[in-house]
């Protein structure tokens, strides 16, 4: 009778984990979902807001060098942002942790290939997460208005985490066509924004910081390559 009562008691304890346990994810799902909401707004909403930079935060490249379709999407329209003058500079942040994987050498290639100015690229070699882009975008390049590009499902996150790092910043969309695997990103953004909650509050150092970098002079002094 004892072991069925200690059994009992641990599946009512194990279930109220479990539903505490989904209310808390749903909680901080639609917080930032509903919170963010406001702060995604159409390219045309964006213009005279005084930003220091448009902040394009990196996705997959392929084995060939070129931007996968999200991160074209991306770039396509943080450069759409810079020709009307959202802000002066472009800062592309992505991974760049080994010499074989590059999205930031990408992303400023395309940019200039689209017409960018070379000098009003800076790159984040060391933007490895949502987290890192926008810390960095803070401590290392002064940053304290930014416009950020990414796609939508991914905004609402990215828009949480400048606000509690002090940063104010508006997103613009960038879902200019449907992604394959789309729904599997969409679920794992569900746990990726538990995780950012915490993080955005405790505020881990960075896997890099290094010297400030003045977004006011060129972005040549982000260049890697000659």
């Amino acid at each position: 009778m004892k072991r069925k009562s200690r059994l009992m008691t641990g599946v009512k304890i194990l279930l109220f984990l479990l539903i505490f346990g989904a209310l808390l994810v749903l909680g901080i799902n639609t917080a930032m979902l509903v919170k963010g909401r406001a702060k995604i707004l159409p390219e045309a909403d964006v213009y005279n807001r005084g930003a220091d930079c448009i902040l394009v935060l990196g996705a997959g490249v392929r084995a060939d060098g070129t931007p996968s379709h999200m991160l074209e999407d991306r770039l396509l329209v943080g450069i759409g942002l810079y020709e009307n003058a959202a802000a002066p500079k472009l800062l592309m942040s992505g991974d760049h942790g080994s010499p074989d994987y590059d999205e930031v050498n990408t992303m400023k290639s395309f940019a200039v290939s689209h017409g960018v100015v070379p000098d009003d690229v800076f790159m984040d070699h060391a933007g490895f997460s949502t987290y890192e882009s926008l810390i960095r975008a803070r401590d290392v390049f002064g940053a304290k208005n930014v416009v950020i590009v990414s796609q939508e499902y991914h905004l609402y996150r990215a828009l949480w985490l400048a606000e509690a790092l002090g940063l104010k910043a508006v997103g613009v969309p960038a879902d200019l066509r449907t992604y394959i695997g789309q729904g599997i990103r969409e679920a794992r953004e569900i746990a990726a924004r538990c995780k950012d909650f915490a993080v955005g509050y405790l505020e881990p150092a960075p896997t890099y910081l290094g010297d400030p970098i003045d977004l006011s002079g060129s972005g040549s002094v982000t260049d890697d390559k000659t």
